[in-house]
């Protein structure tokens, strides 16, 4: 089904897949969300951006419309359109140090130009239910449930804190899971080295 990645995109997929799964290795250590604030919110808002660029990949594309019909509910949504949306949050308003002070609002997504990605993401989920999830941490023998929350109000200028929407170290948890999980789907071979 895929065809090998050109010179640019296997530089590109390179780059993008090492620095994703160093970042990875960092979150889903106990000892990452004992940092401050700032540099946990940094490198996740590194790894959200890396993986948004990433979702370019044709491959990848295809991978989450296959979603769509062979996971659970809400699982290509959240895998593509939620994840940019974050991503986008973080890169398009940049005043925020920590995970749990970043809001947006009606007014501030179109501070410029209604109609944004943005703007469609919230319009399109607001009010819709709770999607809930479980991962498997088997290094901790440990599950973790978790819900990701879409805004009941966003059209009314009520802020909309991205915290509510996942939290910091369960949601970004799954997040990394599930974005390693669509991206594991491309590679043949992973090397290790020093």
């Amino acid at each position: 089904m895929t065809d090998n990645p050109n010179k640019s995109e296997l530089q590109f997929l390179t780059l993008a897949y090492n620095r994703f799964y160093d970042i990875y290795d960092e979150v889903m250590n106990d000892s990452f969300w004992d940092k401050d604030e700032w540099e946990r919110f940094s490198k996740i808002k590194q790894a959200f951006s890396i993986y948004a660029e990433l979702l370019n990949y044709e491959p990848l594309k295809w991978v989450i419309d296959k979603l769509k019909t062979a996971r659970p509910p809400m699982e290509s949504e959240i895998g593509s359109e939620l994840f940019k949306f974050v991503r986008n949050v973080v890169a398009h308003f940049p005043f925020f140090k920590s995970w749990d002070e970043v809001y947006i609002n009606n007014s501030l997504v179109n501070w410029y130009k209604e109609g944004q990605t943005i703007d469609k993401f919230l319009k399109k989920y607001e009010g819709h239910k709770e999607v809930k999830y479980r991962f498997w941490e088997p290094d901790k023998k440990k599950m973790t449930y978790l819900a990701i929350s879409f805004p009941t109000e966003y059209v009314n200028d009520s802020n909309v804190f991205l915290k509510d929407i996942i939290s910091e170290k369960e949601g970004v948890k799954f997040s990394f899971i599930l974005m390693r999980q669509i991206m594991n789907t491309q590679v043949e071979e992973i090397k290790i080295t020093e």
